[in-house]
């Protein structure tokens, strides 16, 4: 199982589902969905926050929250 939270930077995932159904419900509304895509911009010191990308919009989340986060990486395509 990968997560938002084993992203490497500039890293990006497709949102598969949540490991838990408790997830804040403005990341709901700011486009954490299963199917969209999600890029990792950033992290802070000792990995907490995560800065991440999702549908245009740059939103900080615990690293806690990340890892509720399943995804399916997007292989770089690059060279082929």
């Amino acid at each position: 199982m990968v997560t938002v939270a084993d992203l490497k930077r500039g890293e990006r995932g497709i949102i598969k589902e949540f490991a838990e159904d408790i997830l804040p419900i403005k990341l709901l509304e700011l486009g954490c969905l299963p199917g969209n895509e999600v890029e990792l911009v950033q992290h802070a010191p000792f990995k907490d926050p995560l800065y991440i990308n999702v549908n245009g919009s740059h939103i900080a989340i615990r690293r806690s929250v990340a890892l509720q986060i399943e995804l399916d990486i997007i292989a770089d395509t690059i060279g082929a």
